[in-house]
C-alpha cells in the first residue's frame, strides 16, 4: 500500500465489483501498487477542497508569536513561489528585501501603519510583532508602474506562508521615504508593499456581511478579529 498519492501519475482499473469499489492499479515511485478506487477518489476530493482550506485560512494576521523565527530559507522560498507566479507582459519587474533580524525588522516595523478600522489600536506591541518581512519593489529600469503584479505576488507569498503554519500581512500603509532611508533603497525602486510575516497569535474568522452593509473588520471582547464578506450571490452579477 502507497500514501504518496502526489507521486501518482496514472491508475488502471481492475473490474471486481465495478465503479468506486473496484481495484485501482497505480504507478508509484517506478512501482506499481494495487489499492482502492474508493480510496483513490476521496484522497482527490481532499486534495480538490485544499486550496479553498489554503484560501480560507489565510487571513491578514497583524499579532504573531514574535519569539518564534522565520528562517531567511523559509523566506527565499515564499519569495519563489513569488518569482514562479504570473507577471504582466512577463517582464517580472518585482525585487525583494528579507528582514528577520531584530534591528531591522524594527527599523520597517516603524514606518508601517496597521489597522484603519481600528482606530484605537497603533499597532501589534513588543512580544507581537512580526519575526520577519518581505518588501516588495518595483524596479524603474524594467517598467515606469507594475499593475497587479505586487498583488499576485503577495497572495502566492501569503498562501506558501499559511501552507507552512505561518501568517501575515499585506501593508500598503508605508511612510515609504523613511523605509527607503532605514533600508538604504535605492531611487531606481518604487516600494509597493511590507508583508509582514511570523507565527501567528490571533483568532481571524469570517463573518457574513451583515443587513447593514458595514463591511469593516473588527474585535470582539476575546481579541477575535472579525472580517465581514460579502455572499457570492452579491458579487455575481450573471
Amino acid at each position: 500500500m502507497y500514501t504518496n498519492y502526489s507521486q501518482i501519475v496514472g491508475f488502471v482499473k481492475k473490474g471486481l465489483d465495478g465503479g468506486s469499489g473496484g481495484v485501482a492499479l497505480a504507478w508509484v515511485g517506478g512501482e506499481w501498487y494495487t489499492t482502492r478506487v474508493a480510496e483513490i477518489l476521496n484522497r482527490t476530493r481532499w486534495r480538490q477542497g485544499m486550496l479553498k482550506d489554503l484560501v480560507r485560512k489565510n487571513r491578514s494576521y497583524r499579532r504573531f508569536h514574535q519569539e518564534v523565527a522565520v528562517s531567511l530559507e523559509t523566506l527565499r522560498d515564499l519569495v519563489d513561489l513569488a518569482r514562479l507566479s504570473a507577471s504582466g507582459a512577463n517582464k517580472q519587474p518585482l525585487k525583494y528585501l528579507l528582514s528577520n533580524k531584530a534591528g531591522r525588522n524594527e527599523a520597517i516595523f516603524e514606518t508601517l501603519g496597521w489597522a484603519a478600522y481600528l482606530k484605537d489600536w497603533p499597532g501589534p506591541e513588543e512580544g507581537e510583532r512580526p519575526s520577519a518581512y518581505i518588501v516588495v519593489l518595483g524596479d524603474t529600469t524594467i517598467r515606469s508602474s507594475f499593475g497587479v503584479d505586487p498583488g499576485i505576488a503577495a497572495q502566492s507569498i501569503l498562501l506558501g506562508a499559511t501552507e507552512q503554519g505561518l501568517g501575515g500581512c499585506i501593508l500598503a500603509s508605508i511612510r515609504r521615504d523613511a523605509l527607503r532611508e532605514a533600508l538604504g533603497i535605492d531611487e531606481r525602486y518604487q516600494i509597493e508593499l511590507v508583508l509582514a510575516l511570523g507565527k501567528p497569535k490571533e483568532m481571524v474568522v469570517i463573518d457574513p456581511v451583515g443587513p447593514d452593509g458595514d463591511i469593516k473588520y473588527w474585535r470582539d471582547a476575546d481579541g477575535v478579529h472579525h472580517v465581514p464578506k460579502r455572499a457570492l450571490a452579491e458579487i455575481i452579477l450573471g
